[in-house]
């Protein structure tokens, strides 16, 4: 087609063009992805950002605005690294672009030159030899061509040109690229963006199976990985809403929490991006600057582990619920989904984006009291996917059914997702923070052990029944606000004092297993309990934690010691989510019996 001007149709469609593209060959940008870290999910990233162009972006009567809704909806899908550079140079076109009724050649290069720097001023520190390179060499490549192209395919057909070799040029400007032997996988992703986009303008069709020639590519891309040295363990993002963001300001806060730092946008609406090792701390910057409305925080240690370094066979996934040291995560190379926790109008992600530590005082002033969220299934199809793409054997331990939607998400999320070849069990703990952490680590220590896979899913569903918690309430308030007990029993218990030992039943549900009515009383009676047990089945091992009272349950751990004769496993702060139901305080013994 002869296309010499864009109106907004031809605009969009151009775009969509190039993000279908981009999604097609998700998977080949996944696996050459090795910067700025090897975490695999460049093509997965890229891929997100282009589908909330499709499905949001809408055509509207000028250019201006529908460039506008582009760049929105580019903003609020961005994901990773490069899908946020890419999202922020959308915005610059949006913001350079002349409110005309159509978009001549001579204005479309203006527009892609000047829309450059906004790409460059979101990036803290911008490194050259990557997507960034190729953007800037492709604009000024169009722009070098204005004058000299009868059509917008013309334009592109040159532009590629020089877009491509800037491509093959990461290779080398790169150690990292260069050790790998591959591209810059963003980079490539954009390229991928200009090939689709050149489609539509070439042919004036969408929906189309672009197919290139092996030589398009050809940059000697063998898959030669090496993990290298994360320095922040958390890919956070977020999307900041309010009335008058401050980048620059933005930007110089959170530049003291890590590296890769990007924050793109405009003064109503913000995408940030950064490689943190506390993201809660960032949190803890953008809940004063504005509205949070989506928030992520990726374990690329985890990440990078699955791809380049796995250490068994079997893949072990639990939840947040479950009370288990990151340091036992880690040497089992376990994979932890944050549930969600919603507080200040605002989803946070439990033990990650919102810790014990900062959650417990916040409890305190909180007006409406936080509520806990199933994880959206969508999330979880994606989360085990990612796994999957690794591991051909993935053991899932869940919180309680009762308790949570948990179970279901990852057994409807696994009916999905069950490829031919795969091996995947969700079992149900029927338990909840130490007792599901406790079987956490058995499942971890057995799939250590080389175990084989059908007898860890027996042993687990076994030892389920010999597993429990004696929560030590200390105060009914909590349990009262988070409705787990009504305002007239919470009141009449609280009345009285009333002073239970909480625990699970067969089922799962939470049961009161004594009362008392002083601390006193409570600690004497949850000790008789653990007395009793050990005596009849022989605790083999135990986990001790708390909300927040490390003091307490160091007394408990030489209160356990005496009566069982060996240290717990753990002590630890408990789940965000079961701390804000037991509330500030409580402590609680959580114990395993392995032999019959």
């Amino acid at each position: 087609m002869n296309i010499s001007t864009l109106d907004s149709e031809k605009l969009y469609n151009s775009f969509v063009s190039g993000a279908q593209e981009v999604i097609r060959n998700k998977n080949s940008l996944n696996e050459i992805n090795v910067f700025p870290v090897a975490d695999g999910d460049t093509g997965s990233n890229l891929s997100s950002t282009m589908h909330a162009i499709i499905l949001e972006a809408k055509i509207s009567e000028s250019v201006k605005e529908t460039m506008n809704s582009i760049a929105d909806a580019a903003l609020t899908g961005a994901r990773g690294n490069s899908g946020i550079i890419i999202a922020q140079y959308i915005n610059g076109i949006f913001l350079s672009l002349v409110d005309e009724e159509t978009i001549t050649i001579p204005s479309f290069a203006e527009t892609v030159k000047n829309a450059v720097p906004y790409a460059y001023q979101a990036i803290s520190n911008p490194v050259e030899g990557t997507i960034i390179t190729v953007i800037r060499e492709w604009a000024d490549a169009v722009y070098s061509h204005k004058d000299l192209s009868a059509s917008f395919s013309e334009l592109f057909s040159k532009s590629l040109v020089t877009a491509n070799k800037s491509l093959e040029a990461t290779t080398s400007r790169l150690k990292v690229l260069q050790d790998s032997k591959v591209v810059d996988s963003g980079a490539k992703g954009f390229v991928y963006f200009l090939q689709g986009f050149a489609t539509f303008l070439r042919t004036g069709k969408m929906d189309l199976e672009v197919s290139y020639e092996p030589e398009d590519f050809a940059f000697n891309e063998e898959l030669i990985h090496s993990q290298g040295t994360i320095h922040h363990r958390y890919c956070t993002e977020a999307l900041l809403s309010a009335d008058a963001i401050d980048l620059e300001e933005l930007k110089s806060e959170l530049a003291l929490y890590g590296d890769s730092l990007i924050v793109a946008g405009n003064n109503r609406k913000a995408r940030i991006h950064i490689h943190a090792n506390a993201p809660e701390q960032v949190f803890q910057v953008l809940r004063k600057k504005g509205v949070i409305l989506q928030q992520k925080a990726d374990d690329m240690i985890r990440q990078n582990e699955s791809a380049f370094d796995r250490k068994y066979d079997i893949a072990l996934i639990t939840d947040s619920i479950a009370d288990v040291p990151q340091t036992t995560l880690d040497r089992f190379q376990v994979h932890m989904l944050p549930l969600n926790l919603n507080f200040d109008n605002t989803s946070y992600l439990d033990k990650v984006t919102m810790t014990p530590e900062l959650f417990y005082p916040l409890l305190e002033e909180a007006v409406e009291y936080p509520k806990s969220s199933q994880p959206n299934p969508v999330v979880v199809e994606k989360y085990l996917e990612t796994v999957l793409s690794h591991y051909d054997q993935v053991i899932i331990v869940t919180v309680a059914k009762e308790q949570s939607g948990t179970y279901s998400v990852f057994r409807n999320a696994v009916a999905k997702k069950l490829h031919e070849g795969k091996k995947i069990a969700v079992i149900d703990s029927k338990r909840n923070s130490g007792a599901e952490g406790l079987l956490v680590l058995k499942t971890a220590e057995m799939i250590a052990a080389e175990i084989p896979f059908d007898d860890i899913v027996a042993e687990i569903e076994r030892l389920r029944e010999r597993t429990n918690i004696f929560v030590s309430v200390k105060n009914l308030k909590y349990m009262v606000r988070s409705g787990r007990l009504s305002k007239v029993s919470g009141m009449a218990a609280m009345s009285v004092n009333l002073k239970p030992v909480v625990s699970i039943d067969t089922e799962g549900k939470g049961s009161i297993a004594e009362k008392a009515f002083s601390e006193k009383g409570n600690d004497k009676k949850l000790f008789r309990l653990l007395e009793k047990v050990n005596a009849q089945q022989k605790i083999s091992r135990y986990a001790i934690v708390h909300a927040n009272n490390p003091e307490k349950a160091e007394a408990y751990r030489k209160r356990s010691v005496t009566l069982l004769g060996k240290e717990p496993e753990y002590i630890m702060n408990i789940s965000t989510i079961v701390g804000m139901s037991a509330g500030v305080g409580t402590v609680a013994i959580s114990y395993m019996c392995e032999e019959e």
